[in-house]
């Protein structure tokens, strides 16, 4: 079978208890390239014994991030790119999937689908991103948010934008396939890694820095939730009522409460002193075309 002429983006950070699974994945794609923040486990040996090519990073403290200089610095076979994360895998139908486009979209969304132990959360609420697109025509917009903990190096949760070039010339597109997420490996590392994101998003929300997301409704959607009451128990009956998540038993009432305590947090950050961040008048967005 003829190569997926896509270049697949993994960036990673002691990533050894994950890689090799998703790695196995992609084997199916034209060009993997491992982006490595100086590991200091066996994440490079790994990748190298899968035939990845791995690419340094260090970042600087400033933008660009990590996937925008990604963009910006990495030389890729192909102008079509997938992010993927570490702990994430490709299945065979998403892979069939993609081999079968003919890309006439500049980009395309792929739902998760959360792995929670051993299970497949198969609703509730699954994360969409645009994660496969043309490298050309899509930046991961500036926000201000170098001074606010949590994210670090990597860009927050929000999606990358087509470049003012080709700003309203462009289509996105939504793949039915979902690609596999095993972000529940240990509960601690858990709470810890979703009480930065809820700094984070608290912060963000405070000085109004979220991007506009590409798809209008999305938008529309997001920008009301982050202006409701009582966030945490309207993100629980969102995932386990509206999003059928008690189809899914234990796993899916237990998933539903995480998003409940984290809008908690949120919303507990919002009204606290470390949620009033003053707005500095720097929230600037900046394009740059990677090249």
């Amino acid at each position: 079978m003829a190569m997926i002429p896509v270049s697949v983006i993994v960036t990673t950070y002691n990533e050894e208890q994950n890689l090799a699974r998703c790695l196995a994945s992609l084997s199916g794609f034209d060009e993997v390239i491992i982006v490595d923040s100086n590991s200091t486990d066996g994440t490079a040996q790994i990748a190298q014994s899968f035939g990845a090519r791995v690419e340094n990073f260090t970042w600087n403290g400033a933008y660009p991030k990590k996937r925008q200089w990604c963009l910006e610095n990495i030389q890729t076979r192909h102008d079509f790119i997938f992010f993927v994360d570490a702990d994430e895998f490709v299945t065979s139908e998403l892979l069939e999937e993609i081999s079968q486009l003919d890309f006439e979209c500049a980009g395309y969304f792929i739902k998760g689908c959360y792995i929670w132990g051993d299970k497949p959360l198969n609703f509730g609420l699954q994360n969409n991103k645009l994660v496969l697109f043309d490298r050309r025509k899509f930046v991961f917009p500036v926000v201000d948010d170098l001074d606010i903990e949590g994210m670090g190096e990597m860009e927050g949760h929000y999606q990358p934008v087509l470049d003012p070039e080709f700003a309203g010339k462009e289509k996105t597109d939504q793949l039915k396939s979902a690609l596999l997420h095993y972000a529940y490996d240990d509960f601690e590392k858990w709470q810890a890694r979703h009480k930065r994101y809820a700094l984070w998003e608290a912060r963000m929300i405070k000085r109004k820095a979220y991007p506009q997301d590409p798809l209008k409704f999305r938008e529309f959607a997001k920008s009301i939730f982050r202006q409701l009451p009582m966030r945490g128990i309207l993100a629980f009956l969102h995932s386990y009522i509206f999003k059928l998540g008690f189809l899914d038993g234990k796993a899916g009432y237990d998933f539903a409460r995480t998003r409940m305590d984290y809008y908690h947090q949120v919303s507990g950050l919002l009204s606290s002193s470390k949620g009033k961040v003053a707005n500095n008048g720097k929230c600037t967005e900046r394009f740059a075309r990677g090249k």
